[in-house]
């Protein structure tokens, strides 16, 4: 009998350990619908505390999936930091840039291009100086530096004269063959 007690009582055990377990995990995922249903309205938590940002970052992610590209990249904009999410928001907004220059450039207007893949590649070397070894950034920035190379570092300095080469004609001498 007492062995059919302790089997019992541990089964009991098990069962309200996996109980509390399941109601813990229905507790987070009504937060993470919460959270969903609050991202949809474009609204961020009152009551979230630090996850604002992160609602925010999730927002912006949505309006670019579904093109919103300019409301995207204000969100970006104001996430914009040097924490860890602020990082990965200036990497999403120069993949956005950078996407928009190209869809410009394979258009009908090139020039306008230009300055969005600008941007996107200052964007990427801002990442790369935080993070010299993010190499999804400097893949992009490689991409479009193929795009848009820079222009070659152009020297302010006047160029060296050769006291040997020919002068130019006004400081010749003059010769007059004279009139007939």
């Amino acid at each position: 009998m007492g062995l059919k007690r302790r089997a019992t009582r541990v089964a009991f055990a098990a069962l309200a350990v996996l109980a509390a377990w399941g109601a813990f995990d229905a507790v987070r995922l009504l937060q993470a619908q919460r959270l969903n249903v609050l991202i949809e309205q474009g609204t961020p938590p009152v009551d979230a505390g630090d996850s604002v940002a992160e609602v925010l970052f999730a927002r912006a992610h949505a309006q670019a999936l579904v093109g919103a590209a300019q409301a995207a990249l204000n969100q970006y904009g104001s996430l914009q930091g040097d924490t860890a999410l602020g990082q990965a928001a200036r990497y999403n907004s120069a993949n956005l840039l950078l996407r928009q220059g190209m869809e410009l450039q394979a258009g009908a207007q090139p020039g306008q291009a230009l300055a969005l893949i600008e941007l996107a590649k200052e964007s990427y070397r801002e990442i790369l100086r935080h993070e010299p070894n993010d190499w999804p950034a400097r893949y992009n920035l490689e991409r479009a530096q193929r795009l848009v190379p820079d222009p070659d570092e152009v020297d302010d300095a006047p160029p060296q004269l050769n006291r040997s080469a020919e002068r130019a004609a006004t400081t010749m001498r003059g010769f007059s063959p004279g009139l007939p």
